[in-house]
């Protein structure tokens, strides 16, 4: 299980559906090339990947904690963009259903983080958005929640990368609650069940484990 960062400003969520077949060179390539790539690039503090069963693969959920927004779309993070690698170019056609978002952390309560979220996109426009994270941390066996404003501008930059995917979405803002407890999170879902989503939530909602970690 990983450690909360301290109050990260900053974050990079990036979603996709890999099948079964494409699985085994996907975590190879994720664990020992992209993240630690990715990580090398400053303003990038921490990353968690989490996954979730779908038909014929798997949904991934790849939560980076950075510095700032600023880092979204910072010259060295669009450099690297720009010239992904060889196994970056195979890997980045063979994912389906993509969605990416970055900005600011709006907020964060609890300290504790677990092997198990469930994450959700909301409109912008859903009411008192902070008081949301407030309810979250009440219910029985929570431990952590967090609303994530994604800047759109940053999020939809083209590049390279982008390019070698034929399909990109993004949201506008993100729900994540953490716990231990599959039937707590449940529970959550259900309490934020009729919140204005974004249109983005399609490549978004649901309940993840946790699968790999790494800090600088």
């Amino acid at each position: 299980m990983s450690t909360l960062r301290a109050a990260p400003d900053g974050f990079l969520v990036v979603l996709s559906d890999v099948k079964s077949e494409n699985e085994r060179d996907y975590l190879s390539w994720l664990t020992t090339e992209h993240v630690q790539e990715r990580l090398g690039i400053p303003g990038f503090m921490a990353v968690r990947i989490f996954r979730m069963p779908i038909d014929g693969g798997h949904r991934y959920f790849i939560w980076y904690q950075l510095e700032d927004a600023d880092v979204v779309d910072s010259p060295a993070y669009l450099a690297r963009l720009n010239n992904p690698t060889p196994w970056s170019r195979r890997i980045m056609p063979t994912l389906e259903n993509f969605g990416r978002g970055g900005g600011r952390v709006e907020a964060s309560v609890g300290d504790q983080a677990s092997s198990m979220i469930f994450a959700t996109a909301l409109s912008e426009s859903a009411p008192d958005l902070r008081g949301v994270l407030d309810m979250m941390i009440a219910l029985p066996e929570i431990r952590a929640a967090h609303l994530l404003i994604a800047d759109l501008k940053k999020s939809e930059v083209r590049t390279n990368e982008r390019d070698l995917r034929t399909n990109n979405s993004s949201f506008a803002a993100l729900l994540i609650v953490e716990s231990e407890s599959e039937k707590a999170l449940n529970e959550a879902l259900a309490a934020v069940s009729s919140l204005p989503r974004s249109p983005g939530d399609t490549t978004v909602s649901g309940l993840y484990r946790e699968v790999f970690s790494l800090t600088n």
